[in-house]
């Protein structure tokens, strides 16, 4: 069962094929037996996840088209009564006493949860290396990254440990992953999911989206998930569309842009003709295609890299050792407990962005950083509004290169550059989705596509003509394909 989609579980589920009991139980044993190579998931919550799969399976007949369908939640979304550790020390403790609006909504669904997967720390990673419980590894290749900070979402789906997974996307943190472990990830437009109860890194930039096998699948989990909500103030009060609704629709038409900024220096050759070759199936579907400039993109990263480390250091501002979280041993006073807390409790890199973040907003630096940093974001935003005048869709690489070996950047920047054509979507905060389009190396190769605001259900209607033209997103590393 481990093999087939979320959209081909539902089904089966609906027509008793097996029960909720039957495949959850079914998954928990691969996670048992697999997880301990891959390090995808930090808690796994077995009893939790069989109660819920034997109420789905009560329920039979009366619930909702995801009842009993098993998944797993980034470790960034509070689920009651479950440790909640962002991948880090700060938070190993931290047991969260409420539901995120995600978790919430996902329950009311019927769905299951299998646990909570590891993720670079407070999300602040490309790679998944920065976690206070250590890397996780590419179920492609078990020297490579999966790619961050949602990582173990990533790898969890593409091993077939779970058929998909949430995660969560502050500068490309669905789509990079989800690039480099051949799935499929969509990054929502700012406001159109709760943030409420994700613990936050940036909170102008965070958005949570599903990861899973295919467009379809992402499509009736983000119906499960989008909607207002009174609780987070940045969401958005508009509609909910059924987003499988448009799956079908012919692309005879198509006005595709591709950004001459994401196809310069620094893309891997390869990568190029991977990607290259999926805009040419585009093509033969009736899209036409041609260039368009987004000629603020080169300042994408630091302007990112100003706004994202100011809102992270006023966020993780809250974390002192008093209330929640790490607190040191014997204390010598209040001083003392602040400073050997946060150093003990914050890992290096989290630790370079809360510094980076401070300086920025410090007296005398705020107007010359953070000011000017969004004077350009408005830039960025307004380059993507000018294209989508013209363009239907945006497409370019995921990423510039395919997946890394652990432990191959060192440099904090290079590892930074490694979100140069996701970050400036999150600075304008519309939607994106990753789709499998190839492999360089054995590695896996994602397909970006952009939309502008609230376009999800076009989004997703490209993407799946794509994967019924392909079969990239059918591939599967060998992990995946053993049975029990």
């Amino acid at each position: 069962m481990h093999d087939k989609t979320l959209t081909e579980l539902a089904a089966g589920l609906a027509a008793g094929e097996f029960s909720s009991r039957e495949l959850t139980e079914s998954l928990l044993a691969r996670i048992e037996r697999h997880d301990g190579d891959l390090n995808s998931f930090i808690t796994v919550t077995p009893e939790q996840a069989l109660a819920a799969a034997d109420a789905a399976d009560g329920a039979r007949g009366e619930a909702g088209p995801l009842a009993g369908v098993p998944l797993a939640l980034k470790d960034i979304f509070c689920t009651t009564g479950v440790k909640t550790s962002a991948g880090s020390r700060m938070l190993d403790n931290f047991v969260a006493p409420y539901d995120a609006t995600v978790v919430e909504k996902l329950k009311a669904a019927g769905t299951v949860s299998l646990g909570k997967t590891n993720m670079d720390e407070f999300a602040m990673g490309s790679s998944n290396e920065n976690s206070f419980y250590g890397p996780v590894k590419n179920p492609w290749d078990g020297s490579a990254v999966p790619g961050g900070s949602s990582g173990g979402s990533a790898a969890a789906v593409a091993a077939g440990l779970v058929p998909a997974a949430m995660g969560t996307d502050t500068g490309g943190s669905i789509r990079q992953p989800a690039a480099f472990c051949g799935i499929t990830g969509l990054k929502p437009t700012y406001g159109r999911v709760s943030r409420y109860g994700i613990i936050a890194y940036a909170s102008s930039l965070d958005q949570a989206g599903p990861m899973a096998r295919t467009a379809e699948d992402c499509a009736r989990l983000l119906g499960a998930i989008a909607g207002h909500d009174p609780r987070d103030s940045t969401s958005v009060a508009r509609g909910v569309p059924d987003y499988t609704e448009e799956l079908a629709a012919p692309l005879s038409g198509l006005k595709i842009g591709l950004p001459t900024e994401y196809f310069g220096e620094g893309l891997d050759p390869d990568v190029e003709r991977a990607v290259r070759e999926a805009i040419r199936v585009y093509e033969s579907l009736g899209a036409t295609v041609r260039e368009v400039s987004l000629p603020h993109t080169h300042y994408a990263i630091p302007a990112y890299y100003v706004i994202a480390p100011a809102e992270a250091s006023s966020n993780l501002a809250r974390y002192d050792g008093v209330r929640f979280g790490h607190r040191c041993d014997a204390p010598a006073d209040l001083t003392d407990l602040y400073k050997r807390s946060r150093a003990e409790g914050f890992g290096e890199e989290v630790q370079r962005r809360i510094l980076m973040g401070t300086h920025t907003l410090s007296e005398g630096f705020f107007d010359a950083y953070y000011k000017k940093a969004q004077q350009v974001r408005r830039l960025i935003r307004q380059d993507f509004l000018d294209a989508f005048d013209e363009f239907d869709v945006l497409m370019g690489p995921a990423s510039p290169t395919p997946a890394f070996d652990l432990g191959a950047k060192k440099d904090p920047v290079s590892m930074y550059l490694q979100d140069i054509y996701t970050i400036a979507i999150n600075l304008a905060g519309i939607p994106g989705i990753s789709v499998p389009a190839g492999f360089v190396g054995g590695r896996p190769v994602g397909l970006q596509i952009l939309g502008t605001h609230f376009a999800e259900a076009r989004l997703l209607n490209v993407a799946h003509q794509f994967q019924q033209a392909t079969d990239w997103h059918l591939r599967r590393p060998a992990l995946a394909e053993e049975t029990l």
